[in-house]
């Protein structure tokens, strides 16, 4: 009689089994501890002195040398083998990382820059110029453009010249950004600048920091390699081809299929962070696999005589197949750059993907180990790269634990495709999330669903896209035609991130560090033991889920019961924004006047959201000062807003256009508040604009801010906004029957420059004080909190006590804060 299929693998007297064309065996490991070595060592070597690096390379190169004569006396030692190429291939990544820090901090340009010198220096640029990262507090500001380079030549002020080679970071005048955002890798530049050291957020291999000096377009002394021209004349093509598309779809097609994140808004951007899709926005090895699979097939069954793919359908060999592969991603290398990230991608996908479709899966580990050996031996900057840490993780958490979790799936009846792609994004996370908390110190717990509802887009929009930049330089119309197709996929992923990241949980607060991944990835392995134990018990997994859901959603009555913030009956909070105002008055439930965003988009987000704000009827920004209005985008985020009210006063165009623009791309009218007007929301909401007066003739937009004496529930409120003395001063000449107040909000962050008459006319019961920890300025001045304070008022700071409210209740007025509920 036959015996059953698993007994002929356990007779076959071979640790594999029975030979079988589709059989796999355990993981081949071999190359992974070299790898790891070479890896660790290069990783500590970088920024080590010369010396230290020379003994490391030396006892290890001693060591594996001993190890290879023992093994080689006893013949079979393998452990003793394997010790030795470990520490042979320590030694070279110790070795080149060594080289690299020597080549960086040799030469001429370190002194120079320690001298902040002004020098004449040569550069050709690596990758494409960006706009600078906007400050905190500075939205709609100029921005000057970041070039990444290398330095060729420098000229000192006394005629010295010298050939180098060293990499430094150029930042462009803020004039003429666009003479710098049009330059294309491998330009060759001269450049007058004064050079400065490098920041450690700036990166670690860099030589010196050349600020330009001028305002001129850049001085191109060579223009750029015919292959660069080449992919920036597609990259150009394909945004010409999306530049009538939506805001969204605009930006994100060409991130998703050649990286070109520069449309990319910053609150899409950290939305796509926020729900870990930043693998989709940026080159990886997800984008090459996609545009193979076209050629050759689905994984895994290229080398069958019914494999799939444009090759086997046009009967083009397998070998011919292979070539024209890899013909593809040197062309996949070029346009999407060859810079350190792109070859990580193109290497480890690219691998990857054709030991799959080869049908030799074993081999898969063993080639993303020696991808990752290679690439760092060739650049060791990449020890230190989180985007090469995440990408090597992922791929191999795909290899080796997304099979076995699909198949534990599928035997509890999860169809197959869907297994698939939950096992794949679980291993994913939870070998990545760590790695995440170490710079980002949060932990994403929507990233999961959002990544598998983003995937089934992922692949239609990048097909698409590629289409519409393979047809742009000669068909202008099908390539718009396939971009508008794209365009909905692009948008459906635009709005999964959104969605997952305006969720009131979408994001838990980590600690940061080694030690803070090392705690999650305790927690996780906990967490998968008990996911273990869930799949086995119905109740329990529900149980699990139900958590999970409330964990994500945050419904304002679990979040109040468990916190206890906002406390019931609030009437007034100010937010805790940093430096700056961020005030909301309840109207009806979930619905708030807004008067002010504070400097920073996310504190004033999380703010409302704690609040439970959907609908904002009105929101008034006092004055256009970053500190008042670059938030104002947070405030947008997920909400319904009526109308937008400011000032008359637009001294600060900059602040003002960003607040236009943010306005007309969410569809909400812009008006001047007007002296005299009364309004009301609900009812017990009211209010008059006392400030400014409708021709403010030589007022700053300090003493141009919009005043309110307010009524919420019994209380009156004044809310000054910035005003400054003289202002203060004509304003109670204005109105000098000014009540007395229960709430005032001291102007200008409880600064020195104070009116005392108008604080003695108001003698408020509370007065608020809105003002950044630590901050430069010295809010608020100590000299007006004891004013205050000596008439009996109680003063409430939000640099001291986080978030404030106010609460009130049959006439009573009472206070707390976002601290204080936290610690009791």
């Amino acid at each position: 009689m036959t015996p059953p299929r698993p007994a002929v693998h356990a007779a076959a007297g071979n640790r594999l089994g029975a030979s079988h064309p589709r059989q796999e065996g355990p993981p081949d490991l071999r190359l992974v501890p070299p790898a790891v070595a070479a890896w660790s060592a290069a990783a500590l070597a970088l920024g080590t002195s010369g010396h230290a690096v020379a003994v490391g390379v030396a006892v290890c190169c001693l060591a594996a040398a001993g190890l290879f004569v023992a093994a080689r006396r006893k013949r079979t030692d393998s452990v003793r083998v394997a010790t030795a190429m470990a520490l042979l291939c320590a030694a070279a990544g110790g070795a080149v990382a060594g080289l690299h820090t020597a080549a960086v901090r040799d030469g001429p340009l370190p002194k120079l820059a320690e001298r902040q010198t002004h020098a004449t220096v040569e550069v050709t640029l690596t990758k494409d110029p960006r706009l600078a990262r906007p400050r905190a507090g500075a939205a709609g500001a100029p921005r000057p453009v970041v070039l990444a380079a290398e330095a060729t030549r420098v000229t000192t002020a006394d005629g010295r010249e010298t050939a180098i080679r060293s990499p430094v970071l150029v930042i462009s005048p803020v004039q003429e950004p666009h003479a710098w955002l049009s330059l294309l890798p491998s330009t060759q530049l001269r450049l007058s600048a004064r050079l400065t050291p490098p920041l450690d957020d700036q990166g670690g291999d860099l030589t010196a920091v050349l600020r330009v000096t001028g305002s001129g377009p850049p001085e191109v002394i060579a223009p750029p390699t015919g292959p660069h021209r080449l992919a920036g004349h597609l990259r150009a093509a394909l945004r010409e081809a999306t530049d009538g598309l939506p805001g969204d779809a605009r930006a994100m097609l060409p991130a998703l299929v050649v990286g070109d994140t520069s449309r990319i808004p910053p609150e899409l951007r950290e939305a796509v962070q926020a729900t870990d899709m930043t693998h989709m926005i940026v080159v990886s090895g997800a984008h090459l696999g996609i545009v193979l699979a076209v050629l050759i097939g689905t994984p895994g069954t290229a080398s069958r005589a019914e494999r799939g793919g444009l090759a086997a359908r046009l009967g083009v060999p397998l070998r011919t197949t292979a070539v024209l592969g890899g013909g593809l991603v040197l062309g996949f290398i070029v346009l999407c750059r060859p810079g350190p990230s792109v070859l990580r991608a193109s290497v480890c996908g690219g691998i990857a993907l054709l030991a799959i479709a080869t049908g030799r899966r074993r081999s898969l580990l063993p080639a993303l180990a020696a991808a990752a050996l290679l690439l760092i031996l060739y650049d060791p900057t990449l020890a230190r790269s989180y985007g090469f840490l995440l990408s090597v993780l992922a791929t191999g958490a795909l290899l080796l634990l997304a099979p076995r979790w699909s198949l534990a799936l599928r035997r509890r009846g999860v169809p197959l495709r869907l297994a698939e792609a939950l096992a794949a994004a679980a291993a994913a996370q939870v070998v990545c999330a760590p790695v995440v908390a170490v710079f980002a110190a949060r932990v994403s717990l929507v990233a999961i669903p959002c990544n598998l509802l983003a995937q089934l887009a992922f692949a239609p929009a990048t097909l698409l896209g590629w289409g519409a930049l393979a047809t742009a330089p000669v068909a202008m119309p099908l390539a718009t035609a396939l971009a508008w197709l794209a365009s909905w996929p692009a948008r459906w992923i635009a709005t999964i991130a959104r969605t997952g990241a305006a969720l009131p949980g979408a994001q838990l607060d980590w600690p940061g560090g080694w030690l803070g991944a090392a705690l999650l990835a305790a927690l996780t392995l906990l967490l998968l033991l008990l996911a273990r134990r869930a799949l086995r018990n119905p109740w329990l997994a529900a149980a699990c889920a139900l958590l999970l859901l409330l964990a994500v959603l945050r419904p304002a009555p679990l979040h109040r019961a468990i916190t206890g913030w906002p406390p019931p009956n609030w009437r007034i909070v100010a937010c805790d924004v940093g430096q700056g105002d961020g005030l909301v008055l309840a109207a009806d439930p979930g619905t708030a006047l807004v008067i002010d965003t504070g400097p920073d988009p996310a504190a004033m987000d999380a703010c409302l959201r704690e609040l439970d704000v959907r609908r904002i009827p009105l929101l008034i920004l006092t004055h256009f000062h970053a500190d008042h209005v670059a938030g104002l985008p947070g405030a947008l985020k997920g909400r319904a807003v009526g109308a937008i009210q400011t000032s008359t006063v637009r001294d600060t165009p900059g602040q003002a256009e960003f607040v236009d623009r943010t306005a007309e791309e969410a569809g909400i009218p812009v008006a001047p508040a007007i002296p005299g007007e009364r309004r009301r929301i609900g009812p017990e909401l009211s209010w008059e604009v006392l400030w400014p007066p409708e021709r403010p003739a030589g007022y700053g937009s300090n003493d141009s801010s919009v005043t309110l004496l307010l009524r919420t529930a019994g209380l009156t409120v004044f809310l000054p906004g910035d005003l400054e003395p003289p202002a203060q001063q004509r304003l109670l000449a204005e109105h000098p029957q000014l009540p007395q107040v229960d709430v005032l909000k001291v102007p200008h962050h409880g600064s020195a420059y104070q009116h005392p008459p108008l604080l003695a006319q108001l003698n408020p019961r509370l007065a608020l004080i809105s003002a950044g920890a630590d901050n430069s300025y010295g809010h608020p001045a100590p000299a007006t909190v004891t004013a205050l304070r000596a008439t009996g008022t109680t003063v409430l700071r939000t640099d001291t006590d986080g978030a404030l409210a106010i609460t009130s209740k049959n006439g009573e007025l009472r206070h707390t804060s976002r601290l204080a509920e936290e610690r009791s």
